[in-house]
């Protein structure tokens, strides 16, 4: 396998490990924008408690990614930076306004006060930035970004200002709300099972959202990322791969609705990784398409070969102190098998 391949898929399974744990972070948000009911403020508690630890960790995925981006495949950053700094750096803005409204909630002095006003702006901002993060997604996949000679031809607001990109970008939310909901579920207490029932029906009719925003995605890449669609129905293991997301999202939603909490999360883990290998694998070998490919971006191979390393010495040294920090602040909970009803 070429260097830059092995490099792709380091960056995809970075991407998928951003969306899994960074996602669901911003999931949570938006169900603080939508707590609602007798127990919204303790809705709103259990969703700070469960991220409160680990939100910044997360965000080392993201940087994974760029620093992959920029490192292996430079040129294939800079286009995508220059055209679409819009949507990339409201993104930007958005992770950075919910990360620091967040902080303010939790530790300012006055407290009533603060936690309205901050709490509006963590929750909205945690809504917008998955739509934008979904947007420039779909707009990468889509093929209307052109350069001639070197040049940006496309504009910056027409190639992201479509249906698609935003259908993208709604699908990453749905996902992103998802994941949050049924992650909750499993942390929240036994003795509270109210309160799971309500975190139970968000995700259930979430899950629903997912399927009709991804019904949507898909019937708009026709003419929208006919790359995209192409490579999600021609190659051989297409069909194989879209047969075992929908089995691992029954599982999912059958868990949810009897209650196997844990299950349910690990099923809505594997169709997320799933829905994010299918995208990296479909867009192959494109990484901006139809202008920029893993082959004519790529860094040279001493430079992959670096990076790679990198990435491995960083894993050695990253993963266990995630687990170290989940297991202070998780508790047993994060880590046991998947037992009885829960």
């Amino acid at each position: 396998m070429p260097a830059e391949h092995v490099t792709a898929w380091l960056m995809l399974l970075s991407l998928a490990a951003y969306a899994l744990m960074g996602g669901a972070d911003l999931g949570a948000g938006v169900w603080d924008l939508l707590a609602s009911g007798p127990r919204k403020q303790r809705q709103r508690q259990v969703l700070a408690r469960a991220i409160g630890p680990v939100w910044e960790a997360n965000h080392v995925w993201m940087i994974a990614v760029v620093v992959f981006l920029f490192t292996a495949f430079p040129p294939a950053y800079a286009a995508i930076m220059t055209a679409l700094h819009v949507p990339v750096t409201l993104a930007l803005l958005g992770i950075v306004a919910r990360g620091t409204s967040f902080v303010f909630r939790t530790y300012s002095v006055d407290h009533d006060r603060s936690e309205a006003r901050w709490g509006r702006v963590f929750s909205v901002a945690s809504t917008v930035t998955p739509v934008l993060l979904g947007v420039a997604l779909g707009t990468i996949a889509s093929g209307r970004l052109h350069w001639e000679n070197g040049v940006y031809m496309s504009g910056f607001f027409a190639p992201w200002c479509r249906a698609f990109p935003f259908a993208v970008g709604f699908l990453t939310l749905a996902i992103f709300s998802f994941l949050g909901a049924v992650y909750i579920c499993a942390e929240i207490p036994a003795d509270e099972p109210e309160l799971q029932e309500d975190f139970r029906r968000r995700g259930l009719g979430n899950g629903v959202a997912v399927g009709l925003t991804a019904a949507v995605t898909w019937t708009l890449a026709y003419d929208g990322a006919p790359e995209l669609s192409q490579g999600l129905s021609s190659h051989g293991w297409a069909w194989p791969l879209q047969i075992a997301t929908g089995l691992v999202a029954v599982g999912a939603m059958a868990s949810l609705w009897r209650r196997r909490y844990l299950a349910a999360r690990a099923f809505a883990v594997g169709q997320i990784g799933l829905i994010v290998l299918g995208y990296g694998a479909a867009l192959f070998p494109y990484l901006v398409v139809p202008d920029f490919t893993l082959a004519n971006t790529a860094a040279p191979p001493q430079t992959q070969h670096l990076v790679q390393i990198a990435f491995i010495g960083g894993a050695v040294l990253l993963l266990p102190s995630l687990y170290v920090l989940y297991r202070v602040f998780k508790g047993q909970r994060a880590f046991r098998v998947i037992e009885g009803n829960r």
